[in-house]
């Protein structure tokens, strides 16, 4: 049997194929510092591809995000066509059940997939289903991060290339 993947550099890196055959047919998304750096500086580098290639397989999503700027996650959840929760006030499991519950799904059809283990892995674990913590994008350290960040969140790999949100932007125009 195919373990589970359970770290991954990049949201775009992890292979979608393989989470067909391990019955994933649901993702609860973190938004901040997994799609888009929470100073909006960096985006990961080829989510939006992924993510319109796991709908094409007809996988659903759903967003759950702590960010207090409720206007990006409704910008992202817009711009991404995905629902959202925020303040999901995560890893309490409510609105993981939400989620799951909307998507129609039970927790072993389900992975969540986050750059946080206090909040998405382990909001994963208490909810029942399967985690995939990604390397966090760079971003001003908030004062735990700081202190625990280590242990919390895996840096994101300096060899691999980091998108500017920006240019992002400008370069679609």
């Amino acid at each position: 049997m195919t373990s589970f993947p359970s770290k991954a550099d990049t949201l775009a890196s992890i292979d979608l194929n393989r989470l067909v055959s391990l019955g994933i047919k649901g993702v609860i998304l973190d938004l901040d510092n997994t799609i888009v750096s929470e100073d909006d500086r960096y985006l990961s580098p080829h989510a939006e591809d992924w993510i319109a290639q796991a709908k094409d397989l007809e996988f659903q999503f759903f967003f759950l995000s702590n960010g207090k700027r409720r206007y990006r996650v409704e910008y992202w959840s817009h711009h991404l066509n995905i629902p959202a929760i925020s303040p999901a006030k995560k890893p309490f499991p409510s609105a993981f059940r939400k989620a799951m519950k909307h998507m129609q799904l039970s927790s072993k059809q389900v992975v969540v997939i986050g750059d946080s283990r206090h909040t998405d892995v382990f909001g994963a674990w208490l909810s029942g289903c399967r985690s995939i913590q990604v390397a966090s994008l760079p971003h001003p350290p908030r004062w735990w991060e700081k202190l625990l960040g280590k242990y919390v969140q895996t840096p994101y790999p300096k060899q691999i290339e980091l998108w500017d949100f920006q240019s992002s932007i400008h370069n679609k125009k």
